[in-house]
C-alpha cells in the first residue's frame, strides 16, 4: 500500500477509466469498481477479457531474476537508466530490474506486467516502484499524459496506448533483440530465433503515433557456465519449447565455458504531436 501511494494518481479503472483512490484496503473508482490490493503490495487491474496465458511463469521469473541479478546485462541496464527521468511507466516490467536501476534519476516508477509472479518480484525491486498486473494488449489502466518515459524492454508494444499515456514532450524507450542476439546459442541449442523483420514490425506498431529519434545497437559479450546458459534460456520464450532434459543434453555438449553475445537495439521514440 505504501508503494502504491506513490503511483495511485497515475492509475485508472480498467473497466471505466475512472480515477482510482484508496478505500478500505482496495482501490476504487467513482463508479464503484473495486480492486483488492494483494498482500505483497501490488494490485491486479486486469480487465475481464484479459488472457494471461502467455504470462511469465514462476520459474521464468526466477531465472530472469537470477540472470539479471548476476550483472550479465549490466551495459543494457545502464543504457536504459540513462534514458529514464521523471515519471516512468515500465510496460512489461518483468522483475522490475531495469526500472529499479533507473529510479535514481526518476521521481515515480510504475511497473506493469501481466504475470502475477513478476509482480510479486517487482514489488521487492525498489521501495519507490508501484506495481500493477495489467495486459499490455488492452487499454492500459493508466491516466492520459502522465508519463515522461514509457519503457518497453523485450515486451509487447501498444502504440496507441503508449501515445495516450506519455506526455507530449515524453519518450518511449524500446529495447528489442537484433537478429544476431545470442546467435551461436540459437543455432546450437535450437532456440527461438529473432524475426529478421523485428525492427520493421516495431516501427509499424508505433507508426503514426511516434517517430524514431535515436537508436543504439548494444553488443554485450558473454562468457557463461552451463548453468548460466540454462538460466538464460529459462528466462525467455525458448523455455516454453524445449524440455529440460533435451536442453541439458545440448548445453553439456558446448563445454564448460560458453561464449556468445547479446545484441539489442535501444531505440527512443518521440510522440507525434497533433497539428
Amino acid at each position: 500500500m505504501r508503494v502504491l501511494t506513490d503511483v495511485v494518481d497515475l492509475l485508472a479503472c480498467p473497466l471505466c477509466a475512472g480515477a482510482l483512490r484508496f478505500a478500505d484496503g482496495s482501490l476504487r473508482c467513482p463508479h464503484g469498481h473495486s480492486f483488492d490490493i494483494a498482500r505483497q503490495g501490488y494490485v491486479n487491474l486486469l480487465a475481464g477479457n484479459a488472457k494471461p496465458g502467455t504470462a511469465d511463469t514462476a520459474d521464468m521469473v526466477q531465472a530472469r531474476s537470477d540472470f539479471l541479478g548476476a550483472g550479465h546485462y549490466a551495459p543494457l541496464t545502464a543504457a536504459i537508466a540513462d534514458r529514464c527521468h521523471g515519471t516512468v511507466v515500465d510496460a512489461g516490467a518483468g522483475t522490475g530490474h531495469y526500472l529499479a536501476a533507473a529510479m535514481g534519476a526518476c521521481e515515480v516508477g510504475l511497473a506493469l506486467d501481466i504475470s502475477k509472479f513478476a509482480a510479486r518480484r517487482a514489488v521487492r525491486a525498489h521501495s519507490r516502484i508501484g506495481v500493477v498486473v495489467a495486459d499490455l494488449w488492452q487499454d492500459l489502466p493508466v491516466r492520459s499524459a502522465v508519463a515522461d518515459v514509457v519503457l518497453n524492454v523485450f515486451a509487447p508494444r501498444n502504440g496507441p496506448e503508449f501515445r495516450r499515456v506519455v506526455t507530449g514532450s515524453g519518450t518511449v524507450v524500446v529495447v528489442t533483440p537484433t537478429p544476431g542476439h545470442l546467435a551461436s546459442l540459437v543455432q546450437r541449442l535450437g532456440l527461438v530465433s529473432v524475426d529478421a523483420r523485428k525492427e520493421s514490425r516495431v516501427a509499424d506498431s508505433l507508426s503514426g503515433a511516434f517517430t524514431l529519434a535515436e537508436r543504439e545497437v548494444l553488443e554485450i559479450p558473454l562468457a557463461l557456465t552451463p548453468g548460466e546458459v540454462m538460466t538464460l534460456v529459462g528466462m525467455g520464450p525458448s523455455a516454453r519449447h524445449l524440455s529440460p532434459a533435451v536442453l541439458t543434453e545440448r548445453i553439456a555438449a558446448l563445454g564448460t565455458r560458453i561464449e556468445t553475445s547479446a545484441s539489442v537495439n535501444v531505440s527512443s521514440y518521440n510522440p507525434v504531436l497533433a497539428s
